[in-house]
């Protein structure tokens, strides 16, 4: 008898289960690693490959809502395909096609796998982002004030830049985790607050030291936008004034901060050079904007682009617009896609993150973040921004994912025959599923 209840209490080995802790596991690396960009290809183009392997081996569903992103998206890389092909001979121009396909690639991925297991799989992409966050930040900190080995490596014409090769990503990069952090914040638990509250302080100087006006701004609408969907999607008065309430105390915390760093030798006059609206770089007739005036008339005359790295040997830089580099790198086919996938991303992101899920907050929280995103790429290109692609492909996952959510209704509501008008309740405890008859043609749509 004490031999079969020892084999009836060994240990099991499930095969789906290691599959699966497999796949999160690869999730969490992918999102870490989206921190650590020196070179092309990078360690995130080694995670993420291995990510999209196990899941593509271990099955992963490409459900109906995903065809329009996959026919944009191979819309978009065929035609820069096409216009790198009378200069693939020179350096750098096929790997950065290539590149590009990738980067497509990994937003199909993460429109395809946080679309099953929303909640636990967006839960652990995004541990792995805001572990990297923070690892990055405190690196970009420590590296500005010299407080560790090697810390020139880190820096960019004395900005803090950590592990990217420069600092205008590496702000942007931390936007979404400073927003979850807030998210984290307003909670209100003890335990989450000093969390929440670090992990943020922490960011926000990071974000500060890269003394990028486009990330500072990034950030800043990034919150207001964040901040206010959350006090418009809330319907409870007290969590509404909890909102108002920590936000102006956060404000009060993060100008203390700022006056503080400000007063630090270097800090400030680098941020007051900075704070201007308009650099030297930006005025003239081949300055930044005038060199938008001038790439326009240009994509007129090359409906099939001029390829990469083609426009800074016409014009003194880059165009740093990311919608004219995509008409200048791809032609119009490529210029086009580009703008329909930032619009439809946007949309389809806003249902999808307005529609009352579990995942909600942090589907509000990555479209604050992408709109930002997509608003900064009108001043600087963000078409290899890993986390752009990140961003983009969580969006479309978890909007596929609202529109296929099975609300939960409490039982006293369904027995009393009023399912339909009980509000939706995200709590799973005392609930059953109501689930009406379907025709055949409704099942098959639920299926997909």
């Amino acid at each position: 008898m004490a031999g079969v209840a020892a084999v009836s209490s060994a240990y099991t080995i499930s095969p789906a289960r290691t599959v699966e802790k497999l796949r999160h596991l690869m999730l969490w690396l992918a999102g870490f690693s989206g921190a650590f960009v020196f070179t092309e290809p990078s360690a995130y183009e080694i995670f993420a490959s291995a990510a999209m392997f196990v899941f593509f081996a271990s099955g992963l569903a490409l459900r109906r809502g995903h065809i329009p992103l996959l026919a944009i998206l191979v819309l978009y890389c065929f035609g820069l395909s096409i216009a790198v092909i009378p200069v693939v001979a020179e350096n750098k121009t096929a790997l950065w096609v290539a590149v590009s396909w990738f980067l497509a690639a990994t937003t199909l991925f993460f429109a395809c796998a946080i679309a099953e297991d929303t909640q636990r799989r967006l839960n652990i992409l995004m541990h792995g982002y805001m572990a990297a966050a923070v690892v990055v930040s405190l690196i970009a900190i420590l590296s500005y004030f010299r407080l560790m080995p090697g810390a020139d490596s880190f820096l960019l014409y004395g900005r803090a830049k950590a592990t990217f090769n420069d600092p205008n990503v590496l702000g942007p990069f931390l936007v979404l985790p400073g927003l979850l952090a807030i998210r984290r914040a307003l909670s209100f638990r003890i335990k989450d607050l000093v969390i929440g509250g670090a992990q943020l302080s922490v960011i926000a100087i990071a974000v500060l030291l890269s003394f990028s006006r486009g990330a500072w701004g990034h950030f800043a609408v990034s919150a207001i936008i964040f901040v206010g969907l959350l006090f418009v999607v809330s319907n409870d008065p007290r969590e509404r004034t909890r909102i108002v309430a920590a936000t102006i105390a956060g404000f009060a915390v993060l100008s203390m901060l700022l006056v503080t760093l400000l007063s630090m030798k270097g800090v400030g006059e680098l941020f007051f050079e900075r704070a201007t609206l308009t650099q030297s770089y930006d005025t003239g007739e081949l300055g930044r904007f005038g060199r938008y005036v001038l790439g326009i008339q240009l994509l007129l005359d090359t409906p099939w682009g001029i390829g990469p790295f083609q426009f800074a040997k016409i014009f003194p830089e880059d165009p740093h617009n990311v919608y004219l580099n995509a008409f200048m790198t791809g032609g119009w086919l490529s210029g086009i896609t580009y703008i329909l996938f930032v619009v439809m991303t946007l949309w389809l992101g806003l249902k999808g993150a307005l529609r009352a899920t579990p995942w909600r907050p942090v589907l509000l929280a990555v479209w604050a973040t992408f709109i930002a995103v997509a608003g900064e790429g009108a001043i600087i290109d963000t078409d290899h921004w890993r986390h752009f692609w990140l961003l983009a492909g969580v969006l479309w996952g978890g909007a596929i994912a609202a529109s296929r959510y099975r609300v939960e209704i409490p039982r006293s509501s369904a027995t009393k025959g009023t399912a339909g008008m009980a509000e939706p309740s995200l709590q799973r405890k005392r609930s059953i599923t109501i689930v009406r008859p379907l025709s055949e043609r409704g099942a098959a749509r639920l299926a997909h």
